[in-house]
């Protein structure tokens, strides 16, 4: 397949062109002016906000003016990605495309699909002259991807649509109508680090290999998480023996579940031997509790040379914290439609030690914002009578499902209609913009679905061209449909 045979051709060309356009997140600049000039150059009643977001008014096709008004968004940055051998300007070089059988995909570099697809459907349909539809709002977000600031930053009343359709979704035949608020908690330990006691012997045990995953996606997978396992270790030993803690560091993004760590300890030489053996008890049945999902754990206990360690009523407390703060699921959906999905979670994300310091990070998420603000408190209390110092962060809402939605009802019919089987209707415990709209728009009734893509935020990422023009179909089905 060629280029030129991409169909819906309106769609791929609008792609196309904005892959054209340089557009990191937060270094938007040069998308928006085109945004701005495309409206413009067209009629179109186009809106800038203080942000950065955009907003594209176009009016009723005739026979369609009492329809509600429709909203259709997506967001405009993308994430920039590269192979280290690839030369590329992501502030200045066009995105290098080709076909690989049914897939669309970038060469060297991520493809700009999450979302500039989602764009370029927006964009086909504000310069389109044969499309049936009511009233439209087409807007464009900013930074999405590092923060949700452009939909935070948005005010009340930008938008004035009835209902929204979030292009922003990366498996056709999935509608989402719900996704999770979330919330970081993080956790500082301060103090100086002293001399060893005399006749302590150091060990280093690590942990490598895990699967990892997403903190929202993944976290209901029965992956095993690197820093809880050695804290769990670590209090078996410091209540059998005692232990002098010299460092620990394991996970590194808020947002993943942690796949490896090292913890440094020292302990009286006459009980290493014990420590030993009890390391490989622990070992076999660590990997015999995940030996579904945790093919590849390597655990390893060896020798270390003689560090500075904590106090040890500090290291104590630092290792009672991570044994008992809480990792995983804590509630499933209560919605019948919605019983398989995980509500509220926790992942104990990373801890980093120095000289001076430990800093424990953990992220909490809900469906549920009076059930994420209450795990928020429970991990912060816990941390408080550990001894730490607590932050915060402001975090970001969730988007809890309607279910008396018309708009939902609407997708869901015209989707049978068109590919004769039933679309699955679902929710995500991960963050979306639609979570922040509805916190200032509560009564706007939105769903959420696009077209297939894999390798998002890295040069692996792919769009399935087939399911392009099924979401164009069934987008274009649903707005004829729009009730007035």
């Amino acid at each position: 397949m060629k280029k030129s045979e991409l169909k819906p051709a309106c769609v791929f060309e609008q792609f196309a062109k904005i892959n054209q356009i340089p557009r990191p997140s937060k270094r938007e600049e040069k998308i928006i002016e085109y945004l701005k000039k495309f409206g413009e150059e067209r009629g179109l009643e186009t809106v800038v906000d203080e942000t950065g977001n955009v907003i594209i008014r176009k009016g009723a096709t005739p026979g369609y003016e009492k329809k509600k008004t429709v909203i259709l968004q997506s967001h405009m940055d993308m994430v920039c990605e590269k192979l280290v051998d690839i030369d590329f300007d992501f502030d200045n070089d066009p995105i290098q495309t080709y076909v690989d059988g049914e897939w669309l995909a970038a060469k060297g570099t991520t493809l700009g699909a999450d979302d500039g697809i989602g764009c370029a459907i927006e964009m086909a349909i504000l310069d389109s002259n044969d499309i049936e539809h009511g009233p439209l709002e087409c807007v464009f977000t900013r930074d999405e991807e590092t923060g949700l600031t452009g939909a935070e930053g948005m005010k009340p009343g930008f938008m004035t649509g009835d209902m929204l359709i979030n292009l922003d979704s990366e498996d056709e035949g999935q509608i989402f109508v719900s996704c999770a608020g979330g919330k970081s908690t993080t956790a500082t330990f301060r103090f100086e680090k002293e001399d060893a006691p005399e006749g302590l012997f150091f060990l280093k045990a690590s942990l490598k290999g895990l699967v990892g995953g997403h903190s929202g996606d993944d976290i209901n997978k029965k992956r095993a998480n690197a820093l809880k396992i050695i804290a769990r270790f670590l209090y078996i030993v410091q209540e059998k023996y005692g232990l002098h803690l010299a460092s620990y560091n394991a996970g590194k993004l808020h947002n993943a579940i942690p796949r490896d760590g090292v913890a440094v300890f020292g302990v009286k030489a006459s009980v290493k031997e014990n420590v030993k053996a009890d390391w490989n008890v622990f070992a076999t049945e660590v990997a015999e509790e995940y030996h579904v999902t945790e093919k590849s754990m390597q655990f390893l206990l060896e020798s270390a040379e003689s560090e500075k360690v904590l106090p040890e009523e500090t290291s104590t407390r630092i290792i009672r914290a991570l044994q008992a703060v809480d990792n995983g699921v804590f509630a499933m959906c209560q919605d019948e439609a919605l019983a398989w999905m995980v509500e509220t979670s926790n992942n104990v994300a990373s801890i980093e030690t120095t000289d001076k310091n430990a800093v424990i990070v953990t992220s909490q998420r809900s469906n549920v914002m009076s059930a994420l603000e209450n795990q928020s408190a429970t991990i912060k209390a816990l941390f408080q009578l550990a001894g730490a110092e607590v932050v915060q962060g402001d975090g970001y809402p969730a988007w809890k499902m309607n279910p008396d939605s018309k708009l939902t009802a609407v997708a869901v019919e015209k989707y049978k209609e068109l590919f004769g089987k039933e679309p699955k209707v679902l929710g995500i415990h991960a963050g979306l913009e639609c979570g922040l709209f509805s916190e200032k728009y509560p009564n706007l009734d939105m769903v959420s679905f696009g077209p297939t893509l894999r390798g998002v935020h890295s040069p692996d990422e792919r769009l399935h061209i087939p399911s392009v023009q099924m979401v164009w179909d069934h987008l274009l089905a649903i707005l004829k449909s729009i009730p007035e």
